[in-house]
């Protein structure tokens, strides 16, 4: 009985429903919100000015492992197999002229072996801190061009331009400034690795593989 009270009121329901029917009513849509025309977006457009932000590396410490990988990420986004369009090899982006000094003769071997490209890294860096190991001890601490010098900024800009060219920087104070083929500057360099904690590589004169 009770079943049969229940399915009645629901066939009550569904023909009140029907006897109504469904209906929506006309929304009218005030004036000032009416689009009588195309409108121009504000984003994104045909054409967006570009805006070039830098990518920062991962922060691995300010000792030896943090400074060569913020390097290696400058140089090369840490790619091992990297070459550039100067053809300059490898993660820390090395010059055959550079590799010959260590020992390293093979730049296809070379790019082809990361533990090889570490090994390098570590004795060029030695060697550089070798040339120029009077520069530091007499600039460190020194302001040029509003920057503080530091070992560490010396040896990145040697990494870049060669201990020669940063010996001919420090001496003159900043007047004698060379940059690479993309632009970057021994200033710049000084400048963005300043601060590491480079003293676990000591310097050694001719490190060879």
């Amino acid at each position: 009985m009770r079943r049969w009270i229940v399915t009645f009121c629901q066939l009550i329901v569904i023909f009140v429903l029907f006897g109504f029917g469904f209906s929506v009513s006309k929304v009218e849509v005030p004036e000032l919100l009416r689009a009588n025309e195309p409108t121009e977006v504000l984003f994104p457009k045909d054409k967006i000015s570009k805006i070039e932000t830098e990518i920062m590396p991962p922060y691995l410490g300010s000792r030896y492992v943090g400074f060569k990988e913020a390097l290696a990420f400058k140089e090369s986004r840490g790619n091992y197999f990297s070459v550039n369009t100067y053809g300059y090899l490898g993660k820390y982006q090395f010059g055959i002229h550079t590799l010959a000094l260590i020992g390293v003769y093979n730049g296809d071997h070379f790019l082809g072996d990361p533990i090889l490209q570490e090994k390098v890294f570590r004795m060029n860096l030695s060697r550089n801190k070798w040339i120029l190991r009077r520069d530091i001890k007499r600039y460190v601490g020194q302001i040029i061009k509003g920057t503080e010098i530091t070992e560490s900024g010396i040896l990145a800009a040697a990494h870049l331009a060669g201990p020669g060219n940063v010996q001919h920087y420090l001496r003159s104070y900043g007047r004698t400034d060379v940059m690479d083929g993309y632009g970057t500057t021994i200033a710049t360099y000084i400048k963005k690795f300043s601060g590491y904690d480079i003293s676990l590589v000591s310097a050694k004169r001719n490190p060879r593989i």
